[in-house]
């Protein structure tokens, strides 16, 4: 009689391994320790053969015999079950070994011998950040050019056209490597060209802004009513009191903030250069807001789907477009440009001044980088 789930749960070991009996070769091993092994008799150019289809109950009775109906398909075209799986684990080994994140990281291994240390952490940090998460466990093998181009569209998304155009060459660095060295036989990277957005035709309307105080204040009263979550709120919020850019804001790690002498302090990748954000009353407000919500992770903002990596790319542009905000009004990074812009022509600050605080390289009249800390006591 064939197997029940009844039986084979009552059923109890013996001195020696015994089998209890299904149909067409399909039989459940019972050790003297007490495990239940679902196995699978049959023959292959005339001779008996024998493969496991795994152990009860993590393997139910309806999963082995499905799986012993696969391997009589097999068999009847001819292919030894055996011999299938063999050939199925190596392919798996394969792609792993020839993934798109393994031969990346080859081909900055290369590479370092030849690059400044900074170089190859600019590299992997943006492979990490972009790249791996979404292509990083492909074949390199199998990857083709709208794979690549819809990657590239998420760093557009969040109107970073620079950093999409480096992106695309640095997938050519890579394939070309792979080439090379026998892991796949073309560059689909090749087939971009001319699919992103021109960075030198953007410039007009890149990062829009407002500049008037009048077209300001209704966005900061839009921001103040979002309904999103905690974090989402908090980081609307604080992102035009601390112009920043959008991705320094959304990497921000509490350990370089410190409430008590009310200033931010991180190192900016672009420059490489440390950068202190006075934090005002509001600021801090809003901080104290939410640090009882992500104070004991790393990240001030949080992705939503773990605390180990900062929040998503995308996360204030949709809270802006829900908001009715469009993206020719104003960007996360057009509120360095309200700064810029308002600070000059109508708070009437020094513009080296308000420059050194968007964090970008200012020089004195003979030349030297301005100290990025000397200014911030002074009343200016």
């Amino acid at each position: 009689m064939p197997l029940t789930d009844a039986a084979i749960r009552n059923a109890r070991p013996r001195e020696k391994t015994h089998i209890l009996y299904d149909e067409k070769g399909l039989h459940l091993e019972i050790s003297p320790n007490g495990g239940k092994w679902f196995r699978l008799k049959y023959r292959y150019n005339k001779k008996l053969r024998r493969i496991s289809l795994g152990t009860y109950p993590e393997v139910t009775l309806a999963e082995a015999r499905a799986s012993r109906d696969e391997a009589r398909k097999l068999i009847a075209k001819g292919i030894d079950p055996s011999a299938h799986r063999k050939a199925q684990k190596a392919a798996a080994l394969t792609s792993a070994a020839n993934s798109f994140e393994v031969v990346a990281n080859e081909w900055l291994a290369v590479r370092s011998p030849s690059k400044a240390a900074s170089f190859l952490t600019k590299k992997r940090s943006a492979l990490e950040r972009d790249v791996f998460p979404f292509i990083g466990n492909r074949p390199i093998s199998e990857i083709k050019a709208p794979e690549l181009l819809k990657v590239l569209r998420r760093i557009e998304g969040r109107e970073a056209l620079e950093t999409a155009h480096r992106t695309r060459t640095l997938f050519g660095q890579i394939f070309r490597y792979a080439i090379s060295a026998g892991l796949c036989d073309s560059d689909p990277s090749r087939d971009l060209r001319g699919a992103l957005q021109s960075v030198k035709e953007s410039k007009e309307n890149h990062f829009a802004a407002v500049t008037t105080p009048e077209k300001l204040a209704p966005i900061l009263r839009a921001f103040d009513l979002y309904k999103g979550t905690l974090t989402v709120c908090c980081a609307l919020r604080l992102m035009p009191l601390v112009v920043v850019r959008p991705y320094e804001l959304r990497s921000m790690e509490w350990k370089d903030v410190d409430l008590d002498a009310t200033e931010w302090r991180y190192l900016v990748t672009k420059t490489n250069t440390e950068h202190v954000v006075p934090l005002s009353t509001q600021a801090v407000a809003i901080l104290n807001e939410v640090k009882p919500l992500t104070g004991r992770g790393r990240f001030v903002f949080p992705s939503a789907r773990g605390g180990e990596r900062p929040m998503s790319d995308n996360a204030l542009l949709v809270a802006m477009r829900t908001l009715g905000i469009p993206k020719d009004v104003t960007t996360g990074h057009g509120f360095r440009a309200s700064f810029r812009t308002m600070g000059d022509e109508i708070l009437g600050f020094r513009v080296d001044l308000l420059e050194h605080q968007l964090a970008h390289r200012v020089k004195d009249a003979l030349g030297a980088a301005y100290n990025r800390t000397k200014f911030l006591a002074k009343d200016i």
